[in-house]
């Protein structure tokens, strides 16, 4: 499973770095690394309300305090 996370300047300010941190460190803690990709890109547009991550051509706005909550409802209920 691809999941990208915008790393540019506004995801950046609004928590990108840990909502990476916390996605790794998750799929680490339940032995998903070998089938999770995590990728950075710059802005994909939709940075309006928080963090843009992008899985399976899908979108969605992740907020630092809501990031474990995305990982187990869309990560997690996945695979």
């Amino acid at each position: 499973m691809k999941i990208t996370v915008c790393i540019g300047s506004s995801c950046h300010l609004k928590g990108s770095r840990f909502i990476v941190d916390e996605l790794l460190r998750l799929a680490g803690e339940y032995n998903m690394t070998d089938s999770v990709e995590m990728m950075g890109a710059f802005c994909m547009g939709n940075c309006m309300e928080g963090v843009c991550v992008k899985m399976e051509d899908q979108l969605f706005s992740v907020r630092p305090e809501n990031t474990e909550k995305f990982f187990y409802k869309e990560i997690l209920g996945r695979l």
